[in-house]
């Protein structure tokens, strides 16, 4: 597809230099470039540098670094796609009009000119089309992700920003008026391009906006006597503010005087919840990260007790894969407004590891290591980020070598650099690491990924960031494998067995465990009831 709009942009060139160039309306652009230098003044030539400033090169680096960063960076905000859907898309557009204008000799307009010509050719105008992909790529990002009455807004002043670019332009006598036509097109095109590849797979649904979370709900959905609610909350991430929040909700829907029960260092949580299940709670609310759900899980495991998911800690993955914002408030409004639904457990164990449920991801390798080596402190200050910058130290670990048998089928013997097994595929951002893996389908998923150099690390990463149909995503002869080298491998499997030659590090729903060298892995079927959103609401 780029090359497709290279082609047509250097063909969009060659003709209005060429053949149509003595046709209406580019006969009419010299008038319209005389115009506007006639029109001139002291105060719009000012105003016009500032608003021409806007699509400098030295503008839109700085802006698209920013607006990634920021993507990337800002606690719970994290969106890996959309930060790389806006770089590529700017950088897209940078080549295609590289290609351009080594194809195309266009003369500049033939009158006086405010800014120094660059050696290029006036066709088409790299102001306007990096404007274009940068504020018009934030403007799609905007309507894409955010909720609320600004975002029209909001988006219609940044789609504006390329447009009185391309009018600067002109008005400067940088270029003519089908220049910045142009570069409006190869903009738009690159956001095109990059967008469909990018932005049109599955993606976390945005959270709804706290004034919408504050209204008064009518009383419990699911049920008609809501009976008795327990709240497990982790004291180490949930504050006074959190709760206050969580029991105004609760009391919104009907479940006055719910206990409030916190987690300790020696019981994570299933000691809580369990108790809780004994004494007749009929819905437990479990406020906290990854291990403090899996804690509960263990106990809820094979009751008819339902789970809300209230999302507190560094990961939320689960959360995350329930279609839940990532709001504590909002996550509760959203779950006791929905309906009940059985999803599957992993149940695991091996040498050192006694059995143990999982409810989102477990593995060994890499992200085990990444795990390990990240801080508390790290977490607190810089959120999930802190795990990708300690899985970059972890690059240079040796890959291991194991043997792999799924639902009693011959072994099969990898190298890897890490082995993951899913219940749920997403992870932060959106991004489906596992595509094939739902939370409620009676299967677990296996990845092995084992990318040899930097080209299989980036060919790896385009895989795995890279949207897949549903038929692809899921494959039922054999394993899928992405990438060169088989970097990447999926299996989908109800039991599997894991040898290692060697003990390696190991994780359980992202909280490190003891290394070994086995893991048994097998499926429970609907052994855990949630409380969900219910899908297209």
């Amino acid at each position: 597809m780029a090359v497709c709009q290279a082609a047509l942009m250097v063909g969009f060139g060659l003709l209005i230099t060429g053949p149509a160039a003595d046709v209406w309306p580019l006969t009419s652009e010299d008038g319209v470039t005389d115009g506007l230098e006639r029109a001139r003044t002291g105060t719009l030539d000012t105003v016009s540098l500032v608003v021409s400033e806007a699509g400098n090169t030295a503008t839109v680096v700085i802006g698209t670094l920013v607006s990634c960063l920021v993507l990337l960076l800002v606690p719970r905000l994290p969106r890996w796609r959309d930060a790389i859907f806006l770089a590529v898309g700017v950088s897209l557009q940078s080549l295609v009009f590289l290609a351009i204008t080594e194809s195309v000799d266009r003369n500049r307009p033939d009158v006086e000119r405010l800014d120094a010509s660059p050696p290029t050719s006036s066709f088409t105008s790299g102001h306007t089309g990096a404007a274009t992909a940068l504020y018009a790529g934030l403007a799609v990002l905007v309507l894409h992700r955010v909720r609320g009455p600004w975002r029209k807004v909001l988006a219609a002043l940044l789609l504006l920003v390329p447009l009185l670019v391309g009018l600067a332009r002109m008005y400067r006598g940088m270029h003519h008026p089908t220049d910045v036509a142009g570069g409006l097109l190869n903009g738009g095109l690159s956001l095109l391009i990059v967008g469909r590849a990018l932005l049109t797979g599955p993606h976390v649904p945005a959270p709804a906006p706290a004034a919408e979370a504050a209204l008064p709900r009518p009383a419990t959905v699911w049920g008609q006597d809501p009976g008795r609610t327990v709240v497990v909350h982790n004291p180490t991430v949930t504050g006074e503010e959190t709760l206050t929040a969580l029991r105004r909700v609760l009391d919104e829907h009907g479940h006055t005087g719910a206990d409030f029960v916190p987690t300790t260092a020696d019981d994570p949580g299933e000691g809580q919840v369990a108790e809780a299940i004994r004494q007749g709670a009929t819905l437990v609310v479990v406020c906290g990260g990854d291990g403090t759900v899996r804690a509960a899980a263990e106990a809820l495991a094979g009751t008819d007790v339902p789970l809300v998911v209230v999302p507190c800690g560094t990961g939320n993955l689960l959360a995350r894969n329930l279609g839940l914002p990532v709001k504590p408030a909002q996550a509760l409004t959203a779950a006791l407004g929905g309906a009940p639904h059985r999803v599957d457990l992993g149940l695991i164990e091996g040498d050192g590891l006694a059995p143990a449920h999982f409810t989102a991801m477990s593995g060994a390798g890499l992200d085990a290591a990444m795990l390990e080596s990240t801080s508390d402190r790290a977490k607190a200050v810089l959120g999930w980020p802190a795990y990708v910058m300690a899985g970059l130290r972890e690059l240079r670990a040796p890959r291991m070598r194991l043997t792999v048998s799924v639902d009693g089928a011959r072994p099969l013997r990898r190298s890897a650099r890490m082995v993951l097994v899913a219940n749920t595929g997403k992870v932060q951002g959106g991004a489906a690491l596992v595509p094939a893996a739902r939370p409620d389908d009676g299967v677990l998923d296996l990845m092995i990924l084992d990318p040899r150099g930097p080209a299989g690390w980036l060919s790896t990463v385009g895989s795995l960031l890279r949207p897949r149909p549903d038929a692809e995503a899921a494959p039922e002869d054999g394993p899928l494998t992405a990438g060169s080298h088989r970097s990447v491998e999926y299996f989908t499997f109800r039991s599997a067995d894991i040898r290692f030659d060697a003990p390696q590090p190991r994780e359980l729903d992202g909280d490190p465990v003891s290394p070994g060298r086995q893991l048994t892995v097998r499926v429970r079927p609907g052994a855990l009831t949630v409380l969900m959103p219910v899908r297209g609401e």
